[in-house]
């Protein structure tokens, strides 16, 4: 009977390969030898289902922030209080264990990637501004923003912090631990929210 492959296991199988090579090797590295070598496929195998090293890497930048994307979902899910919700979704966007440190560290190296590749990273969009916009909205709709703050300025702010205590995290993890980080972003949100 002929072994059933699950190609979408699959693909994210050889998708955390390239993370875990990115994090020991660099973009440099992250050829497609050393991530069939690492996925432990045949470079013919890989190439079944990338044809090329940039489908390759796109699918595993996007994987990234599509586990992001459904830790968030899973806490908007649970029905908390306004507050707590925006909270809880913005540490899903923060290196708080291993799993998702080892994610923010191939985050990083896509967008400097990119940022240094032919063309540039025009148009590249990782939907953190935008969900950070409607995570401020939904706190205004529920009237716990402060009285005369603004919007945009609070969206720009929170945004900042967020990528700021990611990338603070990465470069000096003694300094800016899990629980530091909840520390501070836990004050930023007390000082932009009502009591």
């Amino acid at each position: 009977m002929p072994k059933i492959v699950d190609h979408s296991e699959r693909k994210s199988h050889i998708a955390e390969a390239t993370w875990r090579v990115i994090m020991n090797q660099g973009m440099k590295g992250a050829t497609v030898r050393n991530i069939a070598q690492e996925a432990g496929v045949s470079l013919g195998a890989l190439r079944h289902y990338f044809t090329t090293q940039q489908e390759l890497l796109a699918f595993a930048m996007n994987l990234v922030k599509e586990r992001a994307n459904a830790r968030i979902e899973a806490v908007i899910s649970l029905g908390l209080p306004p507050k707590e919700l925006v909270t809880r979704a913005l540490m899903e966007m923060l290196p708080l264990d291993e799993s998702t440190m080892a994610e923010m560290e191939v985050w990083f190296a896509f967008i400097f990637h990119l940022r240094n590749a032919e063309g540039g990273h025009s148009g590249l969009n990782d939907g953190v501004y935008p969900g950070i916009c409607k995570l401020v909205d939904h706190l205004d709709e529920q009237g716990l923003l402060r009285q005369g703050l603004d919007k945009d300025n609070e969206a720009e702010r929170l945004y900042a912090l967020v990528d700021g205590l990611a990338l603070h995290a990465m470069l000096e993890p003694g300094r800016i631990d899990k629980q530091r980080i909840i520390r501070v972003l836990n004050s930023h949100m007390d000082s932009i929210c009502r009591e």
